[in-house]
């Protein structure tokens, strides 16, 4: 038989521990964050203001540099990076230098040249859209003897009319530059100037020249017309010259002293596409420093986020002490708000790719450029806004998450 042996009524039941805490699911998390962020409208929309602004600003500025590079790059293509430039220096004196009048042929003979052209510089010579204008409204425009060879070796167009010919070089015909074109106010061929106290008829007006931008502001006449009427000296004082493209840089190193072997350091040899590789570089260089103004943006909306969200937790105490008293933990509390957080400024970074791509395709589209997508700068602005999200909802999270229920609910 048993002996039931009573317990001391003054013993205490043991206790039970308490159950441990529910999971709660990906999805469980994002709906509570989600109804944080759309119950508070117009906070919410304030506060991703600034991660969209940051944000936008980055993938603008990166989609249209890199629809400004690569719309160079295809014109450097287009255009050849094989041109070298060859104009005459000054003395140990400083005194001026003149190339010889063959120079052009000179040059022709150096090996892997393709071609080989010239201007000379007609001094003394203005041109004036009649005989009646000011003399000294001379608009910068200078008078050049050229090469008919000239427009094919720089990679010019005519816009409209015809280039100089065999015929028209022994005529008074002249070329204008677009910028010379526009300060006289000639739009077409058939129209008479000034040149040189005597009338020339314009027979074509050129398209910019991008690698020989001193073309732009030119009067061009044939070489014999300007030696007979202008009193040019057939002295060129630039040439122009196209090599292989393997061979750039050994032509280059020889110019100098081909041209003037006495005195090679009396001459100047450039090459004209450093030019539009110096602009590239320079637009790396302003791409910086606007990246830097987006993410200063970025990090003012980091700030906002934070913000909202420390009011956010003030203001939902009894929501946190209810949580806790039905048995959340506080790492879900800590997960929730961090979520919040997270989804607030993942929001505004998706926002703001989107307002930054639509102003980069705008500009490239205006511009003519071709459209780029950054896709780096998508990934990175989408990634900072999130990695952002969750710096600025770590402590409002963390400050939520160690409220006990008794202090929520007797402060709420």
């Amino acid at each position: 038989m048993t002996t039931l042996v009573d317990r001391p009524a003054s013993a205490a039941p043991e206790p039970r521990p308490l159950p441990k805490s529910a999971r709660v699911g990906l999805g469980d998390l994002i709906r509570a964050g989600l109804a944080g962020v759309v119950g508070r409208p117009t906070r919410a929309v304030l506060s991703a203001l600034g991660i969209a602004i940051g944000v936008a600003a980055m993938v603008a500025v990166l989609g249209i540099s890199a629809a400004s590079q690569a719309a160079l790059k295809a014109q450097l293509d287009k255009l050849g990076t094989n041109l070298l430039q060859v104009t005459a220096g000054k003395s140990f004196f400083g005194d001026e230098t003149r190339l010889p009048k063959e120079v052009v042929e000179m040059v022709q003979r150096i090996g892997g040249v393709q071609k080989a052209s010239g201007t000379g510089a007609v001094p003394n010579v203005n041109v004036y859209r009649t005989d009646l204008s000011d003399a000294r409204e001379t608009g910068g425009i200078s008078t050049l003897a050229a090469k008919l060879n000239l427009l094919d070796t720089v990679g010019g167009t005519v816009r409209s009319g015809t280039w100089l010919n065999g015929a028209i070089a022994k005529y008074p015909g002249v070329v204008l530059g677009h910028k010379a074109a526009e300060h006289l106010g000639i739009d077409r061929p058939g129209t008479q100037v000034w040149l040189g106290a005597q009338w020339f008829t314009v027979v074509g007006i050129l398209d910019p020249v991008q690698l020989a931008p001193e073309l732009d502001r030119a009067a061009l006449v044939g070489w014999e017309v300007a030696e007979q009427k202008l009193r040019f000296d057939g002295h060129p004082s630039t040439v122009y010259e196209r090599s292989d493209d393997d061979a750039v840089d050994q032509v280059r190193e020889v110019l100098a002293g081909t041209v003037n072997p006495k005195s090679p350091n009396e001459v100047s040899v450039s090459r004209p596409s450093d030019a539009l590789q110096a602009q590239i570089t320079a637009q790396n260089t302003f791409a910086t420093m606007f990246l830097g103004l987006g993410a200063v943006a970025l990090l003012v909306g980091g700030v906002g986020v934070a913000n909202t969200m420390v009011v956010s937790v003030l203001e939902r105490r009894s929501e946190i002490g209810l949580r806790r008293a039905l048995g959340a933990g506080r790492g879900q509390v800590r997960a929730q708000f961090l979520t919040e957080a997270v989804l607030l400024s993942g929001l505004g970074g998706i926002f703001g790719v989107l307002l930054g791509l639509g102003i980069s395709i705008v500009w490239s589209v205006n511009s003519g450029w071709p459209v780029t997508v950054p896709v780096v700068a998508i990934a990175a602005g989408v990634g900072a806004s999130v990695l952002i999200g969750s710096l600025a909802g770590w402590f409002p999270a963390g400050k939520a998450a160690r409220l006990s229920p008794t202090e929520a609910l007797a402060t709420a």
